[in-house]
């Protein structure tokens, strides 16, 4: 097992044309990260680069404290989980979980050994004789991550390894995955353009965007106090709700943001917290799930017409206009509103986030005791 530090790490394509630029991260000893991000952001390169299949332009890459950079992929004792599987067609699936191990030169009897442990853990003991056409994708995305435990490898790197799968096999290898890893404890990074893949099985998750990082952090930490508003509206789908705002002080000497949703009244501490956006364009935050169909404890009530309704049957997706921008709100399964009618809707002012409109970086917001909404 090993830790893995970039340094300063980029990958120039061309002339000033990065595909990843100045990362800096420190991966803990059998940690499982998700780098995160959308296509072209850099995610699968940075994992490349660290496999050794990509050179390295500048910086440095330490595998275990002993520098990478340099080094042949073969040496590097990594092992990579592609998105297309790369089996080898006309081998059985134990051919294909065995060439490596030959190729390294390890004797029959270890390989033997080797294939039977990881097969029982993966579950292909009864295919180990059958070629890939003959199984499932499930079953083949299970021989590419076996050929790469039998190694046993210092890191697992997996590229958007479910990406070729349904969505029921990949809500099914998502919790696999998570079980291997605490069975393993091996370091592993995990690239996916998904936000349910990266908040549900990464101990911590790495966003990128235009080949630099933008945030490293748990997810519900990263989920809660995004740094700016990219972040805010793509690690989530729906994604955030962002309305043009400002702040300003109200009659009774409290402080309150205006908004096209209406004014919402800042507590004390909200109030402390976001003293810097005092005169500045700005923009407010709320989550889908902050807007409600009842009203509540200091709930904030604005009309909405509804544009769009989608059920999905534990709850309704429902998106609407307000002032003639839209705007989603994810509430119960129950409320189904007609489209075209305008209904009141009510928004949650404790869980505001607030940005500045120029830069779009985030005005730090106090924390909340979870579930409770009070203010800690």
């Amino acid at each position: 097992m090993a830790s893995i530090q970039l340094q300063t790490v980029s990958k120039a394509f061309g002339s000033n044309v990065y595909g990843v630029r100045d990362v800096d991260l420190t991966i803990e000893d059998g940690e499982f990260i998700c780098f995160l991000g959308p296509s072209g952001c850099g995610k699968s390169t940075t994992l490349r680069m660290i496999a050794g299949l990509e050179d390295v332009t500048s910086g440095s890459i330490l595998i275990g404290d002993k520098d990478m950079t340099r080094v042949a992929p073969r040496d590097r004792n990594v092992a990579v989980v592609f998105q297309s599987y790369a089996l080898y067609p006309h081998m059985t699936v134990r051919q294909n979980m065995e060439f490596g191990l030959k190729m390294r030169g390890l004797e029959p009897a270890r390989r033997d050994e080797r294939i039977d442990t990881v097969s029982e853990i993966l579950g292909l003991t009864p295919y180990l004789n059958r070629k890939p056409a003959a199984l499932s994708g499930g079953q083949r995305q299970r021989v590419a991550l076996g050929r790469a435990m039998v190694r046993e490898p210092d890191v697992f790197l997996m590229d958007e390894p479910l990406s070729n799968l349904d969505a029921k096999l990949r809500a099914e290898m998502r919790l696999e995955l998570i079980k291997l890893h605490r069975r393993l404890g091996r370091t592993t990074i995990f690239v996916t353009h998904d936000q349910v893949e990266a908040m549900t099985m990464g101990d911590r998750i790495c966003i990128m965007r235009d080949g630099h990082l933008v945030q490293v952090g748990k997810p519900l930490e990263v989920y809660a106090n995004p740094v700016d508003t990219f972040v805010a509206q793509f690690l989530a789908s729906p994604a955030m709700n962002l309305l043009d705002a400002e702040l300003l002080d109200d009659t009774d000497g409290g402080k309150v943001v205006v908004s096209a949703f209406g004014r919402f009244p800042l507590s004390p501490t909200q109030a402390k917290a976001y003293e810097a956006a005092r005169g500045r364009k700005l923009l407010v935050g709320l989550r889908p799930e902050d807007i409600h169909e009842e009203a509540g404890p200091d709930r904030v009530a604005f009309h909405a017409e509804i544009v769009a309704v989608e059920a999905l049957g534990t709850e309704n997706i429902v998106v609407f206009t307000v002032a003639g921008r839209e705007y989603t709100a994810r509430l119960g399964r129950h409320y189904i509103p007609a489209v075209g009618t305008a209904v009141p809707l009510h928004a949650d002012p404790r869980q505001l986030h607030l940005f500045d409109a120029e830069t779009t970086r985030a005005y730090p917001r106090p924390s909340f005791e979870p579930h409770s909404g009070k203010e800690v």
